[in-house]
């Protein structure tokens, strides 16, 4: 259960994604609800402490992995329908690229101070030449010649200057080449190398591994196994680590400038290394980017908003903005308010009669008899008692008069202030300032007042959501504790999601268009318009949507798994989205979104 916490912390709440959870109520996620969302995949947040600078900076700059991933390139590799002719290109290109990442481990190694450095970077040589070998292998099975077929890309010489640049000791606030005097100077050297190939090191680990897990072991025709099964090998994974390591040990008295330094080299890395795969020739049908490939097609865009678009619960925004601004006693009280003290006490009560009745609904749910396959029918019926529950909720919540004498302003002030998803807005304005791209943003929400969740997107300049929610009624600005309830359930959502397909059908007169709809959210508030959708994203689910879906034959896929199995079937015919397939994916980030969605700009 999320208990009150002191009211002077409210502010803070609104201001930091790491403040303390308040109090919630009234809405679908209880003491079921999730922490805000990792801003990144599990399987990269697992890979490292966090205490490391490596981990720390994998992390940091996920985003960029998730791009590499995403690629056209990388989906259809994986997928194992990349064209030859284009990983015959891409090989080129990469022995040129290894080659300077080879020079450049030799220009480091010269640097390194200590001995056993300087035998750790020139084991790491070895691997690169290694990998290399490898590629000769790919080089003499297609008989390419690398020299005079294909020329080097303006995309792999920005990295290879980039790279052998650092190496030479060309870094910003670092000394010339000829005038590093001192073992320890060289050694910076060294140390910035390692931050400009470790993320090259560590990408390709964590691609082999994502590849690795997709292979069918009866896939014996799979063009490209020899190339994941390196990448995923316990020899390759070694040798990320090892890097990793040594960046970390060359780093440890480094300051906090030449620390930034790393930082910025490692992202640098980062971005070329996107460049590098968005670079590959690419010239056959494709899963992603998903809205570059459907722009003739009408996109409906949905989201739920609490958890999903925020960091924190609405219901536990608006709990806050009653209490702090209630009357702390009876003295100079022009309006018929609780008392603070009241208030709070009545919030907790509410709070604790939410979570157990809540908990009591889905065990209810969960003792209904498992489907062998998916039930839309059934999933339907038993969330009917979870809405019945939902409305009689929100029934005590509008008795008891906690709602009443919140200012309009105060309210607007505090949706502004809300502390939103790390990637959310971003995604949600880049599909609507795409050009030629014919896309509505609907939000679906429970919370009690769409005021507080249209100040959230206008402050950040997202004013053409349209949000279908709950309103307060005010008179003179002040809110009456009276609820214009149009979204409570799973019910009343999926309702509103077919209406607002439907009526969009019936106002078409132009010429028909296809359309494409997506819902992203996280409980099992959305279950049913996340099925209704042609793509369903779960972005890093409540335990109860995973359970209560899975006990009605909903099956829950990782995103990119689901992509690269559509890529498979690009192949033999257009592969489609359609809803009620009882497929859902999970996502952990709206990275990951923008990633499928909109692609590297």
């Amino acid at each position: 259960m999320r208990f009150l916490f002191s009211i002077n912390n409210s502010l803070a709440l609104l201001r930091s994604p790491r403040a303390a959870a308040p109090i919630l109520f009234g809405s679908k996620k209880s003491s079921l609800s999730r922490s805000a969302a990792m801003s990144i995949p599990p399987s990269i947040a697992v890979s490292h402490s966090e205490e490391g600078l490596a981990g720390k900076l994998w992390i940091k700059f996920n985003r960029e992995c998730l791009f590499s991933m995403y690629s056209p390139f990388a989906v259809s590799l994986a997928a194992g329908n990349l064209k030859i002719q284009t990983f015959r290109q891409y090989i080129a290109q990469d022995v040129h690229f290894l080659k300077a990442f080879a020079h450049a481990y030799e220009l480091a190694a010269e640097c390194a101070d200590d001995d056993d450095d300087k035998l750790a970077i020139s084991n790491l040589r070895k691997s690169v030449m290694d990998e290399l070998k490898m590629h000769d292998s790919f080089v003499q099975d297609w008989d390419l010649d690398i020299n005079s077929e294909v020329s080097v890309h303006s995309a792999t010489l920005r990295y290879t200057d980039f790279l052998l640049a650092t190496a030479s000791g060309k870094v910003e606030g670092l000394k010339a080449p000829g005038m590093l005097d001192t073992p320890f100077e060289k050694t910076k050297v060294a140390a910035y190398t390692l931050g400009a190939v470790t993320p090259c090191m560590k990408l390709y680990a964590f691609l082999g591994k994502e590849f690795g897990a997709l292979l069918d072991s009866s896939e014996v025709n799979h063009p490209y196994k020899k190339w994941i099964e390196n990448y995923s090998s316990d020899a390759f994974q070694a040798s990320a680590k090892q890097t990793e390591d040594l960046l970390e040990k060359l780093s440890v008295c480094m300051t906090g400038e030449e620390l930034d330094i790393i930082e910025k080299l490692y992202q640098q890395a980062m971005k070329l290394e996107v460049e590098f795969f968005h670079a590959q020739p690419f010239a056959q049908p494709t899963i992603v980017p998903l809205l570059k490939n459907h722009s003739k097609a009408e996109l409906m865009i949905f989201s739920d908003f609490d958890l999903t678009c925020t960091v924190v619960d609405s219901s536990a925004i608006l709990a806050e903005i009653a209490i702090v601004t209630a009357p702390k006693d009876d003295q100079g009280q022009q309006v018929n308010r609780m008392l603070s003290a009241d208030l709070k006490n009545t919030w907790s009560l509410l709070s604790k009669q939410y979570t157990e009745h809540y908990e009591e609904c889905i065990e209810s749910i969960m003792n209904k008899e498992k489907a062998d396959k998916f039930d839309y029918e059934g999933l339907c019926e038993a969330l009917e008692q979870l809405s019945e529950f939902e409305k009689k909720a929100n029934d005590r919540v509008i008795e008891s008069g906690v709602l009443k004498g919140l200012n309009f302003d105060d309210i607007k002030r505090a949706g502004e202030r809300l502390i939103l998803q790390d990637g959310c807005i971003n995604v949600l304005q880049k599909i609507l300032k795409t050009q030629d791209l014919d896309a509505k943003l609907h939000v679906l929400s429970y919370c009690w007042c769409g005021d507080l969740i249209r100040a959230a997107f206008s402050a950040r300049g997202v004013d053409a959501v349209e949000v279908h929610a709950n309103e307060f009624t005010f008179e003179e600005s002040i809110s009456t504790g009276e609820i214009e309830r149009k979204v409570e359930s799973p019910i009343d959502k999926a309702q509103q999601f077919k209406s607002i397909l439907q009526s969009r059908k019936k106002d078409e007169d132009e010429e028909e268009k296809s359309v494409l709809s997506v819902y992203i959210g996280d409980s099992v508030g959305d279950l049913l318009c996340l099925l209704e959708a042609d793509i369903g994203i779960v972005v890093a689910s409540s335990s109860s949507l995973r359970r209560v879906g899975s006990h009605f034959g909903v099956s829950f896929v990782p995103l990119f798994s689901g992509i690269v199995q559509k890529q498979k079937e690009e192949e033999e015919s257009a592969a489609t989205w359609k809803g009620l397939s009882g497929t859902l994916y999970t996502v952990s980030s709206w990275a990951e979104i923008h990633s499928f969605a909109l692609g590297w700009e």
